[in-house]
């Protein structure tokens, strides 16, 4: 049985340009930890941020179609209309918003959290958390799920290929300290 009817995520650009933060949202929305779900709009972002992280080395377009494919639920279609009635500090993370009232979100995972005001987001009963407490509180959530979708994640690497440790050094290194936290009393299971 899916756990996925447990809440809605709508997930920022900024979180999914990253390779090791999407593999790890993509690997607990896969086991069904939560509803993942995403916009046009954000995809496009993505692709962006994916080719100025990687200087336009990655095949932006192959891996958008790939993430598409593998979460055809994902897509969120919103009223553009309200994207009008909304205001962020950034006006650019208007369609964020607007993506995730459409989607019914629960939560906006965003590393941008400072744009998305609690005041603007408690009107729509939406919380805006970083990447990092995001996976932290899906491994809460059901870590035996969770560890064995990271474990999966992590033996599907190739280049290069992580051990456990590896892979927890890694998470630190980018900021990602308390799902590393999370993850290490199982780092015998992944």
């Amino acid at each position: 049985m899916r756990r996925g009817d447990r809440f809605t995520a709508l997930i920022d650009a900024c979180v999914l340009g990253g390779a090791l933060r999407r593999n790890l949202i993509l690997s607990l929305a896969e086991a069904g930890l939560f509803r993942l779900r995403w916009s046009d709009a954000i995809l496009d972002e993505t692709e962006r941020t994916i080719a100025k992280i990687t200087e336009g080395a990655a095949d932006t377009s192959r891996q958008r179609v790939a993430m598409v494919t593998a979460f055809p639920e994902a897509m969120v279609l919103h009223d553009r209309a309200i994207e009008e009635h909304l205001v962020l500090p950034d006006p650019g993370d208007v369609h964020v918003l607007a993506a995730a009232i459409g989607a019914k979100a629960d939560v906006i995972v965003t590393d941008n959290v400072k744009d998305f005001p609690v005041e603007v987001l408690q009107a729509w009963g939406i919380e805006a958390v970083t990447a990092d407490a995001f996976i932290a509180d899906c491994l809460d959530l059901d870590g035996a799920a969770g560890v064995t979708a990271i474990r999966r994640m992590r033996e599907r690497l190739r280049r290069p290929e992580l051990e456990a440790d590896g892979l927890l050094r890694k998470m630190e290194g980018q900021g990602l300290v308390h799902a590393a936290a999370a993850l290490s009393p199982y780092r015998g299971f992944i």
